[in-house]
C-alpha cells in the first residue's frame, strides 16, 4: 500500500500536469481573444478544454488501470462533437471552423500533458499557436493573397 508521502507526491505531479495542460490551452485561447473583435472561444474555452482533456486522461489511466486510449477516444470524440456545434454555414461563408480545429487540438495538448509528453504538447502549442498567428504576418498576405491582376 502506497504511504502518505508517496500519494501526496503523485497528486502533486498530476496537479502540476493538469496546472501545465490549463496554461498551454489558455496561450492559445489568449492568441484567439488578442486578435479578433468577436471571440467564439477565448482563454476561458481553450483552457477549460484542455484542462478537461488532461483531467479525463489522467482519470482514465488511473481508474481504467492503464488502458488511457479508452478515455481519450472519448475525449477525442466529444470535442469534435462540440466543434461541430462551433461551425456555421451561410450561404458560401462558413464561420467557425478553425475554431473547432484548434479545440480539438487543444484537447489532443491536454491528453499529451496527462500522460506525461510534455515535449509533445509544448510543440503542439506552439504549432498551433503559429497557425494562428500566421494571417498577421506581412509576408503571409502575400503568399496567400487571391486577388487577380486584371491583366490576366
Amino acid at each position: 500500500m502506497p504511504t502518505l508521502p508517496h500519494m501526496l507526491q503523485l497528486d502533486l505531479e498530476l496537479f502540476f500536469r493538469i496546472i501545465i495542460a490549463c496554461l498551454l490551452g489558455c496561450l492559445i485561447g489568449w492568441e484567439r481573444e488578442r486578435h479578433r473583435s468577436v471571440v467564439s472561444a477565448g482563454i476561458r474555452t481553450y483552457g477549460a478544454i484542455s484542462l478537461g482533456a488532461c483531467a479525463f486522461g489522467i482519470v482514465g489511466f488511473l481508474i481504467i488501470g492503464g488502458d488511457p486510449s479508452r478515455v481519450a477516444a472519448q475525449v477525442v470524440t466529444g470535442i469534435g462533437f462540440l466543434g461541430g456545434g462551433i461551425i456555421f454555414r451561410q450561404g458560401d461563408y462558413i464561420t467557425g471552423l478553425t475554431t473547432a480545429a484548434t479545440l480539438w487540438a487543444t484537447a489532443a495538448i491536454g491528453l499529451s500533458v496527462a500522460f506525461g509528453m510534455y515535449l509533445v504538447a509544448f510543440l503542439t502549442t506552439i504549432l498551433i499557436y503559429l497557425l494562428l498567428y500566421l494571417p498577421r504576418m506581412k509576408w503571409w498576405k502575400i503568399i496567400s493573397s487571391k486577388s487577380i491582376s486584371k491583366n490576366d
